[in-house]
């Protein structure tokens, strides 16, 4: 196995172990995650546990290295949403500099990780998702 195939192992591997403390933290305190569901969506609580969820089986999917390409896209995808209807609006509207640069810094660091989904996703070359042929 060379370095660099080493190397990206370990950084899909330590991006799992991340998400699985982002999901677990979702578990322990889905409350105090409350405040980030935006008021327009149906179901409260329920998304906090929709999220957790996600985030552990997609580090689930990167380490046992099935479906891939998928749990890239997808959490690609769910990151881009919250940076689009949480991140940007609070730091749209945030009340102080202070609650501006934390909405900055979650905007920044969940736009980061799903380019490095979406990186991981189109790496897995020998998962297909049939939407086109040459993918």
């Amino acid at each position: 196995m060379k370095l660099p195939h080493v190397l990206s192992r370990i950084a899909i591997y330590l991006l799992s172990l991340v998400m699985i403390v982002f999901g677990i933290l979702h578990f322990l305190h889905p409350h105090d995650l409350m405040n980030y569901v935006p008021a327009f969506l149906p179901g409260g609580i329920i998304w906090v546990y929709f999220v957790g969820a996600a985030f552990i089986l997609v580090a689930i999917a990167f380490i046992t290295n099935t479906m891939v390409k998928a749990a890239g896209y997808l959490l690609a995808l769910l990151l881009f949403i919250f940076v689009l209807s949480i991140h940007l609006p609070n730091y749209m509207n945030a009340g102080n500099q202070e609650m501006k640069q934390l909405a900055l810094i979650s905007l920044l660091k969940d736009t980061a990780i799903a380019c490095f989904a979406l990186y991981i996703g189109a790496g897995a070359h020998h998962q297909k998702l049939h939407m086109e042929d040459s993918d």
